[in-house]
């Protein structure tokens, strides 16, 4: 894939993120799985910016990655870079998801499809956004065991520490959010194959 194929794939899917996570999740304080829920649990709890959270919780995994799994490593670090920049450039759009969308299930389905469709793009074109999913990745690599279960078992984690952390954040919404984000993910990956 050339460069710039690339680096559309991953302009296109970090503003469906970014779009994703600032208009429909932030408004309702949901959750994802993920790096980007451990980013959204600390944006919550210290307000720092989303996207910057994001970066500082994949530093370790990419420095794991480095060291012994340096394909992940090189397939994620654009995406985590560049989708982080967007998520944050986009942050103003939780104005208009406060204004307009008044329904947390339209919060959690919409930023599910939308962070999906996103994850989706990349991954069809072998880009990930890092984080725990690289975690996943090497986890399942080293443990024989399907991806996407790990995947599943630390968005899990992550959502239902994040509810007793956070006490604005919906379990039940986040959960749905994760469903949104995995099916619609599914959906994308699967229509390539």
């Amino acid at each position: 894939m050339s460069t710039i194929h690339k680096s559309l794939v991953i302009l296109i899917g970090s503003v469906f993120i970014g779009m994703g996570i600032n208009l429909f999740l932030v408004p309702f304080h949901l959750l994802d799985g993920g790096g980007i829920g451990l980013g959204l649990i600390i944006h919550y709890l210290l307000d720092m910016k989303v996207g910057l959270a994001i970066l500082y919780t994949s530093i370790p995994i990419f420095l794991v990655a480095w060291i012994y799994y340096r394909p992940f490593f090189y397939n994620g670090i654009h995406g985590l870079l560049i989708s982080s920049v967007f998520i944050d450039f986009l942050y103003p759009l939780h104005i208009v998801g406060d204004r307009f969308i008044n329904s947390e299930i339209v919060g959690a389905i919409g930023g599910g499809i939308l962070i999906g469709f996103g994850i989706g793009i990349m991954l069809r074109f072998k880009i990930t956004v890092g984080g725990t999913d690289l975690l996943a990745q090497i986890i399942a690599k080293l443990l024989s065991v399907n991806p996407g279960l790990c995947i599943l078992s630390i968005d899990i984690l992550i959502v239902s520490v994040g509810s007793m952390l956070v006490e604005s954040v919906s379990l039940l919404y986040s959960c749905i959010t994760v469903l949104s984000v995995g099916i619609t993910t599914s959906l994308i990956v699967k229509r390539h194959y």
